[in-house]
């Protein structure tokens, strides 16, 4: 019997860290925002230059790439291929939902003040239609709040300012009791723990590629659990939304049983060259590690910010997402500030937020620190320094982490 191929080791921190070159001169905490530039995202921009230079039409290469996007998405949340529709992003996934449900007679859209205002607007212009936009302040209110009135209920799996994990498989499985649909934003947590559609129980989630799945901006992925049927047909679409695209019927307007029924027109190409690199690191990773490695370092960042001063908004462990929030009069000014002695980081509302991927390191909370307190006694940045590569969450091996 011939033996079937080896399985291939995840990598470690360190070698993940080692395919960011940039990583060893600047310090990278805003992935939240924008995941850090890699050796695989240059390799897909030149290998997308090099298709283009094939021939004076290289669409079905092309075509290839956003077909591996969608396969690699769909592995990396549990879900199969045909319930992922590709989107150029999360608010047209959300208007792609919120235009196929019908208002009446159940009429509440049950959301949260943690909801990203790229999702949260989505949901106010349904009012128009006919539907009652209700917030719940935190997740213990989603209970008093989702009844028999309820069609939508809308929860982030991690809130984008603080990073509080929401317990979406308990809001699903109340919304779900109530006769309720459940929306998940999974933006800020896709790749950097496990995310298991099924787990969650929900019947929509999306995310997208420029954040912590290392890619760029420009595309996003709808999950549906059931694409069809809908009360309505979706109201935004376009050829690639067709049973088949290539049909270039005018006169016709059918949609598939899958998911491509929420597609619209051609996607942005670089991205999904960018997205399958992103999805092809991630994709190679033990999320459950990547998420320890994460939390050791979140935990470092607020012990050694709050012993030097710094107010840190920071959740308890398990309920922690993948960033911090740094406390600041002037967030936006403390980012500038930041970025000019080489480190990033990304302001929202009054937190300055840290985050951290499998690549970061405690040297680059280390870093931060010393910036910080270089800045808090008003000396002047010199040039960035190089930061050091040595173990990743700064602990000898065998050492406990807290």
């Amino acid at each position: 019997m011939t033996a079937g191929p080896a399985a291939v080791a995840a990598p470690d921190a360190a070698a993940f860290r080692r395919r960011f070159p940039a990583l060893e001169s600047r310090v990278h905490l805003a992935s939240c925002s924008l995941g850090a530039r890699s050796l695989d995202l240059d390799a897909a921009m030149d290998r997308m230059l090099d298709d283009m230079a094939r021939g004076s039409a290289p669409w079905g290469l092309f075509e290839e790439q956003v077909a591996r996007a969608r396969q690699g998405f769909a592995d990396l949340i549990g879900a199969r291929v045909e319930q992922v529709a590709v989107v150029p992003n999360a608010s047209v996934g959300a208007y792609q939902v919120a235009s196929t449900l019908e208002w009446a007679p159940r009429s509440r859209i049950v959301t949260t003040a943690l909801e990203f205002p790229s999702i949260a607007h989505v949901w106010l212009a349904q009012r128009p239609r006919g539907a009652e936009v209700v917030h719940a302040p935190g997740a213990e209110d989603y209970a008093r709040l989702v009844d028999e009135r309820t069609r939508l209920v809308s929860v982030p799996l991690t809130g984008y300012q603080d990073a509080a994990r929401l317990p979406v498989t308990e809001v699903a499985r109340l919304a779900h009791d109530a006769g309720a649909q459940v929306f998940v934003d999974a933006y800020q947590a896709v790749g950097t723990e496990p995310v298991d559609v099924t787990a969650l129980d929900c019947d929509y989630l999306v995310a997208g590629t420029m954040k912590y799945l290392l890619g760029l901006p420009g595309l996003a992925f709808l999950y549906a659990r059931r694409p069809a049927p809908t009360d309505r047909l979706p109201r935004l679409t376009g050829w690639f939304g067709r049973v088949d695209p290539f049909a270039f019927d005018p006169t016709t307007l059918d949609f598939p049983a899958g998911a491509g029924r929420f597609e619209t027109g051609t996607p942005a190409i670089p991205a999904a060259y960018a997205g399958v690199a992103g999805l092809g690191l991630v994709g190679g990773l033990d999320l459950a590690v990547v998420r320890a490695h994460i939390l050791d370092l979140t935990d470092l960042a607020v012990d050694r910010l709050t012993a030097q001063g710094e107010r840190v908004r920071a959740l308890p462990r398990e309920r922690r997402g993948a960033h911090v929030g740094l406390l600041d009069a002037d967030p936006g000014g403390l980012a500038h500030r930041l970025a000019e002695r080489g480190i990033a980081v990304s302001a929202r509302g009054e937190v300055a937020r840290l985050s951290f991927h499998y690549y970061s390191s405690a040297s680059d909370v280390a870093a931060l620190c010393a910036a910080l307190d270089d800045l808090r006694r008003g000396r002047r940045p010199g040039p960035p320094a190089a930061v050091p590569s040595h173990h990743p969450t700064g602990l000898p091996a065998g050492s406990p982490k807290g």
